[in-house]
């Protein structure tokens, strides 16, 4: 019949939920599931997946773990840098850039397979499940997607467990109770949320984070760095260049010693409730301040201000899922323009918890000390010429404040009539 599914492709970690589904999938939809499973630097070891794949049936040729950290970094994580996006002032949306590309991927490896379906395993309350979906839609219009958190019965970990239990899936010792919380890791971030979360009262517990150390066992000795930029893109640390995934990585261990990229904040979900998670993210914290600062020598004031207005809206879009939309791409290619110019290097101090910039020289500087200076310019700025720029800007405030002070109401519009 039409809807019949012959074949589907199934965002797959090797975890308990996947595992369930896989199975699941194989039963409900008599169909062939083929697994994906993508290195974004989440540092687990992924070769298991394969080997628990192929034990619950999937062919060798239909299982597929790529690693994709440097096309991650390179064309997701660096792009949305540029924009310095934080989405509600804060997060730094490391969970939220890595689904477009694994949707991209699991669509390719669609038409490679030859699969009229895709799946995941994103719950039916969350984000996750607008922002797959969407970037499927966006690459594939008519693909088939199936969502099993949102068709079947198993409601809790606990039948989960019964499931795989009853099909002899095996299950992580780790998941044979109710576990603390859940997390969500890649080279940019790892992220925490439920259960001893979700009280927004309570202190994050010390054993929920796992990316940084505690910022009061830091090292009592701040530590100096310098990143290099190239177009709005960070090329070097301390003069080494490296990949936009070995830069961030790089990063990442210098946060990490330092405790620095921690965020604990309740967030407004783009289905409509408010959530509390717990986010680490040591490299890119580093990042977003280092290229806040390069920019600050070589953006026209203009430029820089417009790009601050348009980095909510940006950090939006892809909270939302909106990555492959046309307002993302026209927004991308206005932030990419302002970045032509923007190369140089920041030095930043890390030290228990905070970057500090201490810094910043480029060859496109707009920065002048000979005009800025407070000593003799030599001519190079007429403080007389202040007088009439003033002048012109407190005309209209003038002509408000001549009028309010004489005392006349103003005229409604009823009186006129």
């Amino acid at each position: 019949m039409a809807d019949k599914i012959n074949r589907v492709v199934l965002a797959y970690s090797g975890g308990l939920d996947t595992s369930v589904i896989l199975k699941w999938l194989q039963q409900n939809y008599g169909c062939e599931v083929v697994t994906f499973t993508a290195d974004l630097g989440q540092g687990e070891e992924l070769e298991p997946a394969r080997a628990k794949a192929e034990l619950m049936g999937v062919r060798p040729e239909h299982i597929f773990i790529d690693d994709l950290r440097e096309e991650f970094v390179r064309d997701f994580v660096f792009p949305m840098m540029r924009a310095n996006a934080l989405y509600e002032g804060l997060y730094l949306l490391g969970t939220s850039i890595a689904r477009p590309l694994i949707a991209k991927r699991q669509i390719e490896i669609a038409r490679q397979v030859g699969a009229d379906a895709v799946s995941h395993g994103a719950t039916g309350k969350g984000n996750d499940q607008v922002r797959f979906e969407l970037g499927y839609y966006a690459l594939q219009p008519d693909i088939r997607v199936i969502a099993p958190w949102r068709e079947w019965d198993l409601t809790s970990r606990s039948k989960l467990i019964e499931f795989a239990e009853a099909h002899q899936i095996p299950i992580p010792r780790d998941k044979r109770g109710e576990a603390p919380f859940s997390t969500d890791a890649n080279l940019l971030h790892t992220s925490s949320e439920g259960l001893v979360l979700e009280d927004p009262w309570a202190e994050v517990p010390d054993y929920v984070f796992s990316r940084t150390v505690n910022p009061e066992d830091a090292p009592d000795q701040p530590q100096l760095v310098t990143v290099a930029f190239e177009r709005g893109d960070a090329v070097a640390v301390d003069g080494e260049a490296l990949s936009p995934a070995a830069l961030l990585a790089r990063l990442n261990d210098l946060g990490r010693a330092h405790g620095i990229g921690r965020l604990d904040l309740v967030e407004n979900r783009f289905v409509g409730m408010k959530s509390r998670g717990m986010y680490e993210t040591p490299g890119g914290t580093i990042l977003h301040a280092a290229h806040r600062a390069i920019e600050q020598l070589t953006l026209d004031r203009g430029a820089a201000h417009l790009k601050d207005e348009l980095a909510p809206r940006y950090a939006e879009l892809i909270y939302n899922g909106f990555w492959y939309s046309p307002e993302r791409e026209m927004l991308q290619a206005a932030i990419d323009h302002s970045q032509e110019k923007v190369d140089g290097e920041v030095r930043l101090k890390l030290y228990k918890g905070g970057v500090h910039v201490v810094g910043r020289r480029s060859a496109n500087s707009l920065y002048s000390e000979k005009v800025v200076t407070f000593e003799d310019d030599a001519g190079a700025y007429d403080q007389r010429d202040a007088a009439g720029f003033i002048k012109l800007n407190a005309l209209r405030l003038r002509l408000l404040g001549r009028r309010d002070a004489s005392g006349d109401e103003p005229v409604s519009h009823t009186a006129r009539r």
